[in-house]
């Protein structure tokens, strides 16, 4: 079986030298979907069991608290998106995951994730080094929020994730950095 997963499998080898045998054996654990825009990939309190490969498009997650949606993160094109709680706890996924625009994707079950993570070294290493680098996101986040003035953090967002400005609503923009869309759309105006 013969995939196209040029984004996903050039992403994957920026990050780990995989071979082309465990690129096969994921490929064979995958099912090519497709989903329009506002499209809940995973959604809180329902046990999804599948992660996603993203080939094109653009997904955001969120927490839903007291009715707003607080966006937690983006991924593009060549990203992987999972709910942690899901895969690691065996809990049902206490955030969303929504595609901002069309995307097409590469569907694998939980389990067989698992059990590639737990069989072929070179996934393995591959998972552990965008855990990493999720994690530093995740620190540098957290700190940009409690330490950055606004506009800081905006700049350092725009270096972080440079296409999303152009993709996506403020307001997703704005509830990420923790600030209100008044003053992202002030923030823009003075660039």
């Amino acid at each position: 079986m013969v995939l196209k997963m040029k984004n996903i499998i050039g992403n994957m080898k920026s990050s780990y030298p995989i071979s082309d045998e465990t690129i096969r054996e994921l490929e064979n654990c995958v099912t090519f979907c497709h989903f329009p825009k506002r499209h809940q990939l995973i959604k809180a309190d329902i046990f999804c069991k599948y992660a996603y490969f993203i080939e094109k498009g653009l997904t955001r997650s969120f927490w839903l608290v007291d009715g707003e949606e607080i966006t937690t993160s983006f991924a593009g094109e060549g990203s992987i998106v999972f709910s942690m709680d899901e895969l690691y706890y065996k809990k049902v996924s206490e955030e969303y995951v929504e595609a901002l625009e069309y995307v097409e994707v590469y569907r694998i079950l939980l389990s067989d994730l698992t059990r590639l993570f737990e069989t072929n070294i070179e996934l393995s290493n591959w998972g552990r080094i965008i855990h990493q680098n999720e994690y530093r996101r995740l620190h540098r986040s957290h700190k940009e929020r409690l330490t950055l003035p606004a506009k800081e953090r905006y700049e350092a967002f725009k270096e972080q994730f440079p296409d999303v400005c152009q993709r996506t609503n403020l307001r997703y923009i704005a509830s990420y950095l923790g600030i209100t869309l008044s003053t992202l759309s002030r923030l823009r105006a003075n660039e």
